[in-house]
């Protein structure tokens, strides 16, 4: 799992600036999916040679009265809980406040490491005196940065790294699968969880989002050994205000970091929804093996083509994931929910799935020869070989003459026919595309 860092703060101190100061380079938009790239608030971020997850977060006020806003704060403690590290930011221009004392009292009594950042410094020299004032906090020595203009990004993200566990401790072998469980609230995710288990481990309530936080719980099915990780739901924008929502993301991403399976629940009443594609976003996003289970398929009147029209309708609004598996079921009744575990397993061994060199060079060879690529100017795309470089998910590089020339749509294809050939079901494939000239071939 790659370390989480909380950017936290007051509204309008310069979270957001910062964040996409630091995405920038990293966020690169190759698909027009629904939730991935909208409202994106967290991005992969890689200094020096360790990468982490950043979260941006909603504004904290901690004295508002206002019933969103206490909320927020309730919602603030979590992304607390959830990071590895937080990065706190203040505002030199308006100094220090009442209320960034108060979240640093909150930080404190968190125990979570904090690096302590004063935004808007445009000169070190001349605002010294006033970046030094944040010292009272008594969160350690302030780090001046001006987000707007890229100044001291670096120092803050040295100081950042000093506080990540080990490379040994995030990679410990673990051969159990682990199964983040992931949906809209009130969807029955605890409640697949109990069935599973047999009893009623976790708190199962018509009140939307009464999981506060990710559970785990471990379930022994035949020879096998796997950890459920259930999580909070994520709940519409047309509920709560978007600020708050970003919390919600961050334990859907945590739990989704961290599994090797997602399982996204649908609510059969409900049908799929733009929201329940803003989850699939996350679980594709971060390159994991899918199964979209349907549930409370017991409610549902049904004819020759209920399933037929349902699984139609979920391959249009996912139509980023078509290789996800889809099983209906109920958890009320254990209709087909032991039939999760032999999914499960299937998944995650295409995830792990390696395919030779020279095979994999035998199937685009064929597919080329099926469909010619594309050219520009005259002169065709060619692709030398292929070779496959890792795996969960499994990822591919594809050595061609020109990186321009590798449209989408032709490396779609190319992606197509390998899952023809191989399966990769319930995975995502990663195509990486590299350039190489005729004499480095």
């Amino acid at each position: 799992m790659k370390p989480l860092v909380a950017l936290v703060g007051r509204p309008n101190v310069g979270k957001s600036t910062l964040f996409n100061s630091l995405a920038k380079a990293r966020i690169s938009i190759v698909e027009d999916i629904p939730g991935i790239t909208r409202d994106r608030i967290y991005t992969d971020v890689s200094w020096y040679d360790r990468e982490f997850t950043i979260i941006d977060t909603g504004g904290i006020e901690p004295k508002s009265k206002d019933i969103i806003l206490s909320q927020m704060r309730e919602q603030a403690q979590i992304a607390i809980d959830t990071a590895h590290v937080i990065v706190f930011i203040t505002d030199v221009q308006s100094g220090m406040t009442d209320d960034d004392m108060e979240i640093a009292n909150m930080l404190r009594r968190s125990q979570k490491p904090t690096v302590l950042a004063v935004n808007k410094v445009d000169s070190f020299k001349k605002q010294e005196a006033e970046t030094f004032e944040f010292y009272q906090l008594g969160l350690g020595e302030p780090i001046a940065i001006s987000a707007e203009q890229k100044l001291g990004l670096g120092d803050l993200l040295d100081e950042v790294l000093k506080y990540f566990p080990e490379k040994a401790e995030i990679e410990e072998e673990d051969d159990r699968i682990k199964v983040a469980i992931v949906g809209k609230p009130n969807t029955g995710k605890s409640s697949l969880i109990n069935r599973v288990l047999g009893k009623n481990r976790l708190i199962v309530s018509e009140i939307a989002g009464t999981t506060r936080d990710a559970v785990d719980t471990e379930v022994k099915y035949g020879d096998r050994e796997y950890v459920f990780i259930d999580t909070a739901g994520i709940r519409r924008h047309a509920k709560i205000k978007e600020d708050l929502e970003h919390y919600m993301v961050l334990r859907a991403v945590s739990a989704v970091e961290r599994s090797d399976v997602a399982i996204l629940v649908i609510d059969a009443e409900e049908g799929v929804t733009e929201q329940d594609a803003k989850i699939a976003g996350i679980i594709h996003d971060r390159g994991k093996g899918c199964i979209i289970a349907v549930n409370k398929w017991d409610l549902i009147e049904k004819d020759n083509n209920t399933v037929k029209k349902f699984d139609e309708k979920i391959r249009s609004i996912l139509s980023f994931m078509p290789y996800a598996e889809i099983v209906y079921i109920s958890a009320l009744t254990g209709q087909r929910v032991t039939k999760l575990f032999s999914m499960i397993e299937k998944v995650d061994e295409n995830c792990s799935l390696r395919i030779k060199t020279g095979v994999l060079n035998e199937i685009v060879s064929e597919a080329t020869a099926l469909q010619a690529p594309p050219t520009d100017k005259g002169k065709p795309l060619k692709i030398y070989y292929v070779t496959q470089v890792s795996v969960k998910p499994p990822t591919f590089a594809v050595f061609v003459n020109s990186k321009k020339q590798a449209h989408f749509s032709y490396m779609r294809y190319i992606e197509n026919k390998i899952r023809e050939a191989f399966g990769f079901f319930g995975t995502p494939i990663v195509l990486l595309i590299r350039e190489k000239k005729r004499d480095q071939k």
